[in-house]
Parts: structure tokens; sequence; C-alpha cells
């Protein structure tokens, strides 16, 4: 019996990979600094949740497609943290600007040939869960940022409605 798996699995930027947002709460440009740091232009540390880089890992090394859906309006300061942090790799479908989560993900619908039912979401804002289940993405709230057990609860949860 085949397990039943997302063909892509996408992520909201703010307040679910990294703990801000990056339009209000962090000064773009963004560089490396010190010890390789990522600093904004203040020189204040700008950081993701600890598990946010090994969960891009071990999805990629699973053979998932991974995507990012942000409605941000700080397009390139966004983009500059992704790449800072080495994140890029791991993504193929990038819908960074303001506007409806189901904008973003009709893009990556079109991009990617996926169904929304063979998609799976991790947002931080209930009324981004709400517009993307009822097109029918099986969509997870995250509460304090993406771990570990979020994702494979999520990923369990997939399995047993498909």
């Amino acid at each position: 019996m085949s397990e039943k798996k997302p063909k892509v699995v996408v992520f909201d930027l703010d307040y679910t990979l990294w703990p801000f947002w990056v339009d209000t709460h962090v000064t773009p440009p963004f560089r490396k600094g010190q010890n390789n740091k990522i600093v904004d232009a203040h020189g204040q540390t700008v950081r993701y949740y600890p598990h946010s880089p090994e969960i891009f890992k071990q999805l990629s090394e699973e053979g998932y497609e991974i995507g990012i859906a942000s409605r941000t309006s700080e397009i390139r300061g966004a983009n500059q943290l992704l790449d800072l942090f080495g994140w890029n790799k791991y993504i193929k479908y990038k819908e960074i600007y303001p506007g409806t989560k189901t904008t973003h993900f009709s893009k990556i619908k079109n991009a990617s040939g996926v169904e929304y039912k063979d998609m799976i979401f991790f947002d931080d804002e209930q009324r981004n869960i709400s517009d993307l289940t009822e097109v029918g993405v099986l969509s997870i709230l995250v509460r304090n940022g993406v771990t570990h057990k979020v994702i494979q609860d999520g990923l369990n949860q997939f399995a047993k409605k498909r």
C-alpha cells in the first residue's frame, strides 16, 4: 500500500519560518555580519525559528517539492533572507507579494501542475488557513513557528485525509 503524501509543501514566512514580520519588525537590507550571523540595516541579528532549516533539508531529502506563499509587501527583503539563510536551494515555488493566499496558490498550482488536494500549507494566520481550506488545500495552523512535530502531525493528517 502506497503512503499518501502531499506533492507540494508550502510555507508562509512571517511567524511561521521566522519570528517577525519582515515588513515591520526588521529593517532591510540584510547582510552577513560577524560570525556569519544575518543582520538588518541597524545591525540587529535576524533569526529564524530553530527547526526551520532542518525541516527544509529533511523535506527536500524525502522528495517533497517546497513552496513559499507570503503576503508581505517587503518582497526584496523576504527574498534576501531566504537567500542569506541558504534556503533557496530547497524552494521550487515562490509567491511573495501582497494579495490573497488563494492567488499565491493558484500560481503554484499552475507552475507545478499539482492539484490543491495534493498540497499542504503551514501558516500562522487563521484567515489564510480558512481561505485555502475552502479551495481544498490541507492547511495547518502554526503557533510559535514550525517544528518537526508540527510538520509530522500535518503529514500524518494529510495521509489520513487522503
